[in-house]
């Protein structure tokens, strides 16, 4: 079994392997062909972080596995190798991602087996899947870099998989330029680790830290800051979420790929790795918290109102992950990757299952077109039931355990930890409220589309819904002691105790009320009375109307941003350079060959003694430059300069 803890990169080359064969050779291969090659690499994947769990487990519980240290950049006192690292934290994160990957694979294949490109669908799928293992087990955050842009190019590609689409080449290019804001604070961060550790290994930032407790604030605030840029970025924080939503122009199990188990948890995990730095800025774990509270709020109060089934989905994966920053700024680093664990599951289900219901509605994505497909999708609504009750928090499934400790570990931390304690909880209202109404007008009550006749989907579809289904509700019983136990290495304990067991129990009933306010409202509206939530938005028609219009934060970007910046750019381009230096330089170019044409022309006279004449000026001078020793002229010409000053 130690065997698998020296073949890490195994993990990372398979679906890079799979991607190569696919790219290459996709277009020719039969379609049966692709798919045994798409699924067997991150199976495979799978299968080896499989094998090295048990062994990791028998070498020890404070056990950092290290394999292929190379040499990668040796410059003067700079030592980078590339190697890969498995501990607690990596071992987590790629359970996760192999496993939800290959299930989102196998959703691929009856979801996208009518679509052109299938060979190229399925190969940037291996290269995401590749690109992320890099991002996780990478030990210094110079591999971590690798990764972490990886994922930005693949997601490029897939979300702009229908590129003749405008809408999709839109959200691809508007995904892929907004984290690179984000990535620039990555690339700051480097620099200054570089400068005062001399290092990017993460062992060695951390065993320098230990050795320096009194080193506080200060430089170590201004690397937390870059790094929250840069997970601000990916795991699409406030101010940039803007890319998430955007997104879901991307196939459906892309979306699942991205928004439930991968590049939307990076920056979740990237803080979490790199907990050390964050530890000793109380400034900077307060930034998290508060742009964490933030965000998971504002996404919130947008899916209220949406009306596209994935794009309800998107906002509440914006607000989710909010949640998770916000257990990372109150030092609960084990209650947040629980979190993003059960959030992979029972997300990745929602997705897929919506994925189910467009497939059966014939590409309709319009909650308000849907209606009725309890009875016609039965498979797909039991599974959609068991993920919208654990995103709500109902116990006892997995979403239940992991926000309640994320509320707890904030209860613990004072006024400011009871105030974000309190945003949290009025966000799990809302969670509750814009989950269920997606619920209610999908399967119940009667079809606002009856031309349409809806079928259930195919089971190399269904399957990965029921395995996600049970993740969904088993996920969270592990809880939360032995999860942060389990972590202890890694990230520390970090989950304080709420105050004794009666205080558990009372914030634990208190979030369960909240989950059932938010379903109660949402019976109201869209069951009991379904014409009321109609009245409701006719009496707040402000209010409805900048929810609908998402607060019009990309109209006052495109307004205050990216305008000026184009016009910014326009003029450099068009005024400085087009008009200035390239015609400036054209005109200097067809000056000079004017110029020189007029005094050619005086040369051809059409006469010719002029044209003898000048024949015999050049034999002249031809004559004089081979016979005249110019040799010895130019040796005595300091002394020919001497003898006529003299004179």
């Amino acid at each position: 079994m130690n065997g698998y803890l020296h073949h890490l990169w195994l993990i990372p080359l398979l679906p890079f392997a799979g991607f190569l064969v696919n790219g290459i050779l996709g277009r020719r291969l039969p379609k049966a062909g692709v798919t045994a090659v798409a699924l067997i690499a991150p199976l495979a994947a799978f299968l080896v972080v499989l094998g090295a769990t048990p062994a990791f487990f028998a070498a020890g519980a404070a056990s950092w596995v290290e394999t292929c240290p190379q040499p990668w950049i040796v410059a003067g006192a700079l030592h980078v190798d590339f190697s890969f690292v498995l501990d607690q934290l990596s071992l987590v994160m790629l359970l996760v991602v192999t496993g939800v990957g290959f299930l989102i694979h196998v959703y691929s294949v009856g979801y996208m087996k009518h679509e052109e490109g299938y060979w190229r669908y399925f190969s940037y799928l291996n290269l995401f899947l590749f690109f992320m293992t890099v991002l996780v087990l990478a030990g210094n955050a110079l591999v971590m870099f690798v990764g972490w842009e990886g994922v930005g190019l693949a997601s490029y590609l897939l979300i702009g998989f229908y590129f003749q689409k405008k809408s999709a080449a839109d959200a691809g290019k508007k995904a892929f330029i907004v984290n690179r804001i984000g990535d620039f604070g990555f690339l700051i961060a480097m620099f200054l680790l570089l400068a005062n550790f001399g290092t990017l290994t993460f062992t060695e930032i951390g065993a320098k830290l230990a050795a320096s407790p009194a080193w506080q604030g200060g430089v170590l605030t201004c690397i937390a800051l870059c790094l929250m840029l840069g997970a601000a970025g990916k795991s699409a924080q406030i101010p940039l979420y803007i890319w998430l939503p955007d997104a879901m122009e991307g196939p459906t199990p892309v979306s699942a790929l991205i928004h439930a188990a991968t590049m939307v948890t990076a920056g979740v995990y990237m803080i979490a790795r790199t907990h050390v730095l964050f530890d000793h800025s109380a400034f900077a774990l307060s930034v998290v918290a508060i742009v964490g509270a933030a965000t998971a709020i504002f996404a919130a109060t947008i899916g209220l109102v949406q009306n596209d089934i994935k794009r309800v989905l998107a906002y509440s994966t914006v607000s989710q992950l909010g949640y998770m920053f916000l257990g990372l700024g109150v030092a609960a680093y084990s209650a947040s990757i629980f979190h993003l664990m059960t959030h992979a599951f029972f997300k990745a289900l929602l997705f897929l299952a919506a994925g189910s219901v467009i497939h059966g509605m014939g590409g309709e994505q319009d909650l308000r077109k849907m209606g009725g497909l309890r009875k016609k999708l039965p498979v797909t609504f039991a599974v959609t039931t068991i993920g919208v009750l654990a995103i709500a928090g109902f116990p006892p499934l997995a979403g239940f355990f992991s926000k309640d400790a994320i509320l707890a570990a904030a209860f613990t931390q004072g006024p400011g930890g009871k105030l974000l304690w309190a945003v949290g909880l009025i966000t799990a209202l809302l969670t509750s409220f814009y989950m269920f109404r997606l619920w209610y007008l999908a399967f119940l009550g009667e079809s606002r589309s009856p031309e349409v006749h809806p079928h259930e989907s195919p089971w190399s579809m269904l399957g990965p819904l029921v395995i996600l289904a049970g993740l969904s509700v088993v996920g969270g019983w592990v809880g939360i002691e032995r999860f942060a136990g389990f972590l202890a290495p890694s990230v520390g304990e970090r989950v304080a105790e709420a105050g004794g067991n009666s205080l558990e129990i009372i914030l634990m009933v208190v979030a369960v009320a909240v989950a059932a306010l938010g379903w109660f409202i949402a019976d109201l509206l869209y069951r009991q009375r379904p014409a009321r939530a109609a009245e409701v938005a006719a009496a707040l028609p402000l209010g409805y109307k900048v929810l609908l219009n998402k607060y019009y934060v990309d109209e006052i970007y495109a307004a205050v941003i990216v305008k000026p910046l184009l016009a910014v750019s326009r003029f450099i381009l068009e005024w400085v350079v087009d008009i200035a230096i390239l015609g400036g330089l054209a005109w200097l170019l067809g000056g000079v060959a004017t110029l020189t044409g007029a005094i050619l022309q005086r040369w051809q006279s059409g006469n010719l003694r002029s044209y003898a004449a000048w024949l015999a000026a050049g034999a002249a001078a031809l004559l004089l430059f081979l016979l005249v020793p110019w040799t010895t002229v130019l040796a005595n010409l300091p002394a020919i300069h001497i003898g006529m000053a003299g004179r």
